[in-house]
């Protein structure tokens, strides 16, 4: 084989391998602009909670016929000298309120809120498959809580003690308390601050309405130059030991101007995004601002307790008003574009219980979307596929064959002509050689006979690489496939072997901290042996004659599959056990091509005889 040929299918095995790192490289790309962002920011300290046991004490009503100052208030953060304090003179009556939680179950999910504060300390996903559940805001050293409110900025601490509470119905619970702050006259002006929390029974998407009401005694909220920061946090969950590309990770995007966008932690956001997420790889928080302005801060501050943190803080600024009434909508459940895309379409299912605030084109599903957004119908397609044989046998692991079968039956033509064009490049080798001896020394020549060679013979060097370009983006889609698609997670194939097929499989799993050496391997796994194993026969048994003494194709029988093996090392199961049937049946169909190639050989060869030469018509000898 020539050498351009040997260099086009090292051309087209380093597009393979670079696609994949870069593919890889995308999926981690927030990773590792968060690394690099880790310097704290000035103006973007997180709050401390070991600080909000402060000097703020309870008063159950708002006293709006006090006589107050009705000017702006403008005070130091929460905690200082002036901040918000309960009333103690109308809370004589009522000042230790116990502490109490109130939980909402629905058939998808059950929160669970606690009075102090008016936080969420708990959101489970109701996990029907594995009949478990899943929560989906995880806590440290310390109880969680998310949606805490703090008066100011990213500084404050947050408000801990307890609220009053008022059960509406099943699905609505509102929290309330009263608070007074002195004002520049020197009197105090008295404020309400309310948090209803409005769910939904069909859908994970609910509100949240945060009310500051400071009727006639206080006409502004200024707190150090905001009025308030509501967070969300420490840490969305499913639990995990550790955040990488395979098992989990937080990603963090924001929708600007129709797209979607990434976000980097520790920055002061305030382009006021349609939505802002947090995006793990089955689950997703979306947080949706009714309001008209804000600012977004994404922090990954440490708690004790917690591997990695990951906040979302939405700034409210300050407001010359006697009431501030902002509404938030946040979505806590699974990245699915099923349960997503119904936020696009406007449409109020009020018999099904969906999208009963009528919301469309927002886009939501964008964070469903998968890295390579131009192979989305694709992997959109392949997903379809996946589910019609998933039905015909209740495995994905069956599923995945099945559906390698049928690429490989779409894709026969495009094999057989590629092994065409192999045989084609075997026939004109003769010639090639001759030239590249004749041109030895005016690469310029050579390279211009050989492009008429081929002309003239109406060959591509490429031919034979096209089946493995044009199937490459199927390889990118099925990685993304089995990385993010919802039902795979805890799919089985092989009980105790193959338990998820989303995950990489293992079969001795090194002790908690091990690494081996040099490698970085916490598991010993068993598909990528068989991957290199399937790989080597393929490449054994498809080998053209005349290929065997050649060194450059040595090369590549061997180097490249112990190349892709370590590439492929940590890659989810379900992806090498499309790949290693993608190889035997690959085995299978070139031998039935190479019989095919073989027989309409010989039939050109007896149709088409060597001309013999007849025979001279014999003199006559004279005697």
């Amino acid at each position: 084989m020539d050498k351009n040929t040997v260099l086009a299918i090292v051309l087209c095995s380093i597009v393979l391998i670079g696609s994949f790192v870069m593919q890889a490289y995308y999926a981690t790309k927030n990773q590792q602009t968060i690394v690099e962002s880790q310097q704290p920011a000035v103006t973007a300290v997180e709050t401390d909670r070991s600080q909000t046991e402060t000097d703020q004490q309870i008063a159950p009503q708002s006293g709006q016929g006090d006589q107050a100052a009705q000017s702006v208030i403008t005070v130091p953060p929460a905690g200082g000298e002036n901040a918000p304090v309960f009333d103690q003179q109308k809370d004589s009556a009522d000042e230790q309120i116990p502490l109490e939680l109130v939980t909402v179950d629905t058939e998808l999910f059950t929160a669970v809120l606690t009075n102090a504060g008016g936080d969420m300390v708990s959101f489970k996903w109701k996990d029907k498959k594995n009949n478990s559940d899943v929560d989906l805001i995880l806590s440290g050293d310390k109880e969680a809580h998310a949606f805490s409110l703090a008066f100011g900025n990213l500084d404050a601490p947050p408000v801990m003690s307890n609220f009053h509470i008022d059960r509406i119905s099943e699905l609505t619970v509102v929290f309330y308390r009263d608070f007074s702050v002195p004002t520049a006259s020197g009197e105090n002006g008295k404020f309400r601050l309310t948090k209803r929390y409005e769910f939904n029974p069909d859908e994970y998407l609910f509100e949240l309405k945060v009310t500051l009401d400071g009727g006639y005694s206080l006409q502004g909220f200024n707190f150090s130059g905001n009025a308030y920061t509501l967070s969300f946090g420490p840490q969305m969950g499913p639990p995990f030991d550790k955040l990488d590309r395979y098992y989990d990770y937080r990603q963090y995007f924001m929708f600007v101007n129709g797209k979607r966008k990434n976000a980097k932690v520790n920055d002061i956001i305030e382009t006021r995004p349609a939505w802002s997420s947090i995006s793990g790889k089955y689950f997703t928080f979306i947080a949706i601002p009714l309001l008209g302005q804000y600012t977004l801060n994404f922090s990954e501050k440490p708690e004790p307790g917690i591997p990695s943190a990951s906040r979302l803080n939405i700034t409210r600024p300050a407001a010359n008003v006697s009431k501030i009434e902002d509404i938030y909508r946040f979505y806590l459940g699974p990245k699915t574009h099923e349960a997503l895309s119904i936020y696009n379409t406007g449409k109020n299912y009020s018999n099904t219980g969906k999208n009963i605030y009528g919301i469309k084109d927002s886009n939501l599903m964008d964070v469903a979307n998968s890295g390579m957004a131009i192979l989305s119908p694709i992997e959109k397609l392949l997903k379809w596929l996946l589910l019609i044989f998933y039905k015909i046998t209740p495995n994905y692991g069956v599923a995945i064959i099945i559906l390698t079968l049928f690429i490989k039956i779409i894709f026969f033509p495009l094999t057989k002509k590629g092994s065409e064009a192999t045989l084609r490049m075997q026939a004109l080798s003769p010639k090639i050689k001759e030239i590249q001896d004749k041109y030895k020394n005016n690469p310029q020549k050579l390279n211009t006979e050989m492009a008429n060679l081929y002309k003239q013979e109406g060959y591509n060097p490429l031919s034979g690489c096209l089946p493995m370009l044009l199937q490459f983006p199927i390889f990118i889609a099925m990685y993304q496939l089995f990385s993010n698609h919802f039902d795979m997670r805890g799919a089985g194939f092989i009980p105790g072997w193959i338990p998820d097929l989303s995950l990489p499989e293992y079969i001795i799993k090194f002790p908690d901290g091990f690494k081996l050496p040099i490698l970085g391997w916490t598991a010993l796994r068993a598909l990528p042996f068989i991957y290199v194993g399937s790989q080597l026969i393929y490449g054994k048994v498809t080998q053209m004659p005349g290929q065997q003494s050649n060194n450059q194709m040595k090369m590549m029988l061997y180097v490249m599959p112990i190349v892709f093996f370590f590439v492929l090392y940590n890659v989810p199961s379900g992806l090498l056990i499309y790949w290693i049937f993608s190889n035997l049946l690959t085995l299978v169909q070139q031998i039935i091509i190479n019989k095919y190639i073989i027989a309409k050989k010989a039939e050109e060869t007896i149709a088409d005889p060597e001309p013999k030469i007849a025979p001279g018509k014999k003199k006559k000898k004279n005697f």
